[in-house]
């Protein structure tokens, strides 16, 4: 009895603690500059469910952007038709949202080859986030972004290279990007994020305490990775993800060469 009490204590006090460091997390905005409807309340709900620390807002125009909100905007997801407004107005944005990071959002998944060209020209978009991916493909890209990195989408980059037209999708990744990846790009989002950590050398144990998962689902996963990727252990399957990242940037490079 006495060791079970230890135990329910310990249990009470680890989660205290995880509980009270996600209550000191500082609170952050992350706002949307697009038209009332374009990104749904259910999706707005789900992004600060995701992230406690998070109040998500949205603007209609440019001018409503550039004004002090509540806490310091993060994030800041612009529709691609009002990119040049944006850029229009990015002294003042970059002065009162200097922590803010600059992304555009595709709110009907139409991205095309001139809009992916424009936005590697601008100086201040960082990143590209198409609407037309799933829920954790959406919420892991916005962590990404939370975090201070660039995101854009692969099959953008590498048929931009190309000189072609993107190819029809499935939940945001084409059917190319699907082939030149090996099989990465079927991964889910956790998938995806276990395999990055097994590609920068992390052992298990660290992966689940980054993910707040045990070890054995660790395992499990890990073991799901290898099965879609066809690799022979966890080495071979961080080497095609580590393949995969290269082409991807050899793409972007190659791109932003020729525009």
């Amino acid at each position: 009895m006495a060791l079970r009490n230890v135990a329910e204590r310990g249990e009470i006090g680890a989660g205290a603690f995880a509980y009270g460091k996600r209550r000191a997390e500082p609170r952050r905005v992350i706002l949307i500059v697009s038209s009332a409807g374009s990104v749904s309340e259910r999706l707005i709900e789900a992004t600060e469910r995701e992230f406690p620390w998070v109040l998500v807002e949205q603007v209609d125009d440019v001018d409503a952007a550039c004004r002090a909100f509540s806490h310091p905007v993060s994030l800041l997801l612009v529709d691609i038709g009002l990119m040049k407004d944006v850029e229009g107005a990015s002294t003042r944005i970059l002065r009162l949202h200097p922590q803010s990071l600059t992304a555009v959002i595709e709110p009907h998944g139409h991205g095309q080859n001139s809009s992916f060209a424009e936005v590697l020209r601008s100086p201040l978009v960082r990143g590209m986030l198409p609407m037309n991916v799933k829920l954790d493909v959406w919420l892991s890209v916005i962590r990404l972004m939370l975090c201070g990195g660039a995101y854009f989408p692969p099959e953008l980059m590498l048929q931009a290279s190309r000189g072609g037209p993107p190819l029809p999708s499935h939940n945001g990744v084409s059917a190319g990007a699907r082939i030149e990846g090996d099989g990465v790009a079927e991964l889910t989002a956790r998938e995806l994020q276990i395999l990055e950590m097994v590609s920068r050398g992390l052992q298990n144990k660290l992966i689940a305490a980054e993910f707040r998962l045990s070890e054995h689902t660790v395992k499990i996963h890990l073991h799901n990775i290898i099965t879609k990727l066809g690799a022979h252990n966890r080495t071979e399957a961080a080497a095609r993800y580590r393949n995969f990242q290269d082409r991807k940037s050899s793409a972007l490079r190659e791109f932003r060469s020729t525009i």
